[in-house]
């Protein structure tokens, strides 16, 4: 990869992996480009906002003459697919800019990619490479084995629904067109950066507020934790030497139910804020600078429709072709991220005011 375009690359992984690829000093000219919708933020790249090997667009994927426009500018080679929308409460109450945005926004890139690339030279040494969810397989039982690339598609939210579509005109663009693609089906994500309406942060900022922990049902639906970084780094493994064609779950291998991260988070917190002073002052409605625990601030709340009760990813193919292995424990890698949210609260403080819309591309 030369000249990539990453679309979505100011979101929570989106950024991620472009801060990941500038930190590590790839020889590569990246491209973003990002509507700024509610997730979108220029502040996730305020640290490589100023290289040279780093260019911002603001745009919609839909828009198939801005997405030729860079893609014939820029010399792309390569496009990481990340632009979604993807909060499931949000598909619940707001299915239509889903439908819009990873359906039709990603049947835009793939009319793109195929045309400006025939146009220049045809398809080799160039990849259109699509991120998804574990969320298109489905609910997984207690005893159940975990997702495979073979696992069949059973969607049950509309953002589900979404992506599953998409990843089948990504895989139709390859059969039908000969379109080189790759695609990968990820656990759920956390690291810095990550919108404080997912579970973590959320949970994270009430508790240094002392506001209630929500956790719908009974707090035992599960899901494979995975490092934002280990993430990124499956990416690149899959871009480099990726079979075309072929899809690759990315997972934590780090199954937790939604009571116990939450209890998880809560214990690191209490154990930074009690023994430091200056956040126990700083942040005087959390309990533990009352001398209390965090986790009395749980709260159980009526189950969301359709709640999947369990995922879990089989990252065997990905492992055993590619060598990946993901780094992060659980504890090291939720410790490590709660450091990030505290060292960084004028980033969370845009967020939650909204501040951070104002800021111009």
């Amino acid at each position: 990869m030369k000249n990539l375009l990453v679309t979505g690359g100011a979101g929570f992984i989106g950024a991620n992996f472009v801060n990941y690829l500038i930190d590590g000093q790839r020889s590569a000219n990246i491209v973003v480009l990002d509507a700024l919708t509610y997730a979108g933020n220029l502040n996730n790249l305020a640290q490589v906002s100023s290289h040279p090997d780093f260019h911002f667009y603001k745009g919609d994927i839909c828009d198939q003459e801005l997405v030729e426009k860079i893609l014939e500018e820029h010399a792309i080679d390569t496009v990481v697919h990340f632009a979604a929308e993807s909060h499931v409460d949000r598909s619940i109450t707001g299915p239509d800019a889903f439908i819009q945005s990873n359906i039709v926004g990603t049947h835009n890139l793939l009319k793109a990619a195929k045309s400006v690339w025939e146009k220049n030279g045809g398809f080799e040494n160039r990849l259109f490479h699509h991120v998804s969810t574990d969320e298109v397989y489905g609910s997984l039982g207690p005893d159940d084995p975990a997702f495979t690339e073979m696992t069949p598609y059973a969607p049950n939210s509309p953002y589900a629904a979404s992506k599953a579509s998409s990843d089948h005109l990504v895989r139709a663009y390859h059969h039908t067109y000969g379109l080189p693609v790759t695609t990968s089906n990820c656990s759920n994500n956390y690291g810095p950066f990550q919108f404080p309406e997912k579970l973590l942060p959320l949970c994270l900022l009430n508790i240094l507020s002392g506001k209630p922990l929500p956790i719908y049902g009974d707090g035992k639906q599960v899901r494979d934790w995975l490092h934002v970084d280990d993430h990124s780094r499956g990416i690149e493994l899959i871009i480099e030497g990726g079979r075309q064609g072929e899809t690759y779950n990315i997972g934590g291998n780090n199954e937790w139910t939604n009571i116990d991260t939450v209890t998880l988070l809560c214990e690191i917190v209490d154990e930074i804020v009690q023994n430091d002073t200056a956040l126990s002052d700083h942040f005087p409605g959390s309990p533990a600078s009352q001398g209390g625990f965090s986790k009395s601030l749980i709260t159980f709340v009526t189950d969301r429709p359709g709640h999947d009760v369990r995922y879990a990813i089989d990252a065997g193919k990905i492992t055993e072709e590619l060598g990946y292995k993901p780094k992060h424990s659980f504890r090291e890698g939720l410790a490590a991220t709660v450091k990030w949210y505290l060292d960084n609260e004028a980033w969370w403080q845009s967020v939650l005011d909204g501040s951070y819309r104002k800021i111009n591309p």
